[in-house]
């Protein structure tokens, strides 16, 4: 069996790939009712038209789901470090998969250090990369990154979480597989208000490939390999990220660049993650400038047109 914590959208999804091909998952959900359209109606409110496989149960009982040798954390970053305080079963040789993107606000830390110091008898991993739920729930191709510091422990997981739509490449190099996840949704922000603003696909192009590097500046100051950047958990990522409207990220860039509200209660995790990463960079000396002003303008310190005049009057310099 493999348990899943979060039954949100992402978390669903992995859940029915992972049941269709036979595997027993187990996910736990906080909510009564979603554990009940899971268990009685084979329907996941957030994948509304999705049918769930049989070997797909949910349960409110934290308990229940930890008893398998391989958990899947599908709960948004900044509530990640909560999460893992409310298990209290025991975790010694048991593999927590991160499938969250940021950078934690308080540790100012990716997933896989959260969970190593909260954790200290697991082993940590991230599962992460280009993807939507959607894709993943109603079978499309997907492939996603699987980083794990212990290689051998990282096959395991790799070959347990693969199957014939769902296809994992394996890296131990958890620092660049982080950052680039939790980067490409500040970047995708950027782009969104680009666009949102009108300033055209040029622009967000310049945005995509200035952002890359600043993403690759940031990871290789912690000791990354660039090349973990050039794959899917950075290029690739970044690519699905600042084109489709798909994104929250993206999609809350474009309503900050037309002037318009965004649904609160949608979680958009690049704007916390732009606080941490402008923070972690001044703390590191690296210069991020796109991701400073996706911070202030997420805030309202700064508004689209300001920041966009910010970064174009920066000084010239060698590429």
């Amino acid at each position: 069996m493999i348990g899943v914590i979060g039954a949100g959208a992402f978390g669903t999804a992995l859940a029915i790939t992972l049941a269709r091909k036979g595997t027993p998952v187990r996910i736990w959900a906080r909510d009564p009712a979603t554990v009940e359209a899971i268990n009685t109606r084979k329907e996941a409110p957030r994948l509304p038209g999705v049918r769930l496989p049989e070997g797909l149960t949910a349960t409110t009982d934290l308990a229940e789901v930890t008893q398998a040798q391989t958990l899947l954390l599908a709960v948004p970053m900044q509530a990640l470090s909560g999460m893992l305080a409310q298990i209290d079963a025991p975790l010694a040789g048991k593999r927590l998969v991160a499938c969250c993107k940021g950078i934690d606000l308080a540790t100012l830390t990716g997933p896989t250090a959260v969970i190593a110091s909260a954790k200290p008898e697991a082993t940590p991993a991230v599962l992460t990369g280009p993807s939507f739920a959607d894709d993943i729930a109603r079978g499309l191709p997907t492939a996603l990154t699987l980083a794990c510091g212990d290689d051998a422990t990282g096959a395991e997981i790799q070959a347990e979480l693969s199957g014939t739509t769902l296809r994992l490449y394996r890296t131990t190099d958890t620092t660049g597989a982080e950052l680039g996840g939790a980067l490409k949704n500040v970047i995708a922000i950027a782009c969104g208000a680009c666009i949102g603003e009108g300033l055209g696909d040029s622009a967000r192009a310049a945005l995509m490939t200035r952002g890359f590097a600043e993403m690759t500046r940031l990871a290789v100051r912690l000791g990354a390999q660039q090349q973990t950047l050039g794959g899917l958990s950075g290029l690739g990522d970044l690519a699905l990220t600042c084109s489709s409207e798909l994104s929250r990220n993206y999609r809350f860039g474009l309503a900050l660049g037309r002037g318009e509200p965004f649904d609160n209660a949608l979680t958009v995790e690049g704007v916390k993650t732009a606080e941490a990463v402008t923070r972690l960079g001044a703390k590191l000396g690296v210069d991020l400038p796109i991701c400073a002003m996706v911070n202030e303008v997420s805030t309202g310190d700064t508004s689209v047109a300001e920041a966009i005049t910010y970064l174009l009057n920066r000084p010239l310099k060698e590429e």
